[in-house]
């Protein structure tokens, strides 16, 4: 007993391709959910905001034009 196959790996990929697709289209697979990032905890040491150090008064001074 012969099986004959109509078509091909081509036929095949075709209709890979066009039922994924459809699949994506419905909803049915969907993407992960994406976890929400946390917010980075506040030391309570920071003062918050810039400070002019030291070192931030040299590169100053080398970065002049």
């Amino acid at each position: 007993m012969e099986i004959k196959v109509s078509g091909g790996r081509r036929a095949f990929i075709k209709g890979a391709a066009i039922f994924c697709g459809s699949l994506a289209l419905m909803g049915i697979v969907k993407p992960a959910p994406v976890k929400p990032e946390e917010p980075l905890p506040q030391s309570s040491e920071s003062k918050g905001g810039y400070r002019l150090t030291e070192h931030i008064k040299k590169y100053y001074e080398t970065a002049k034009l």
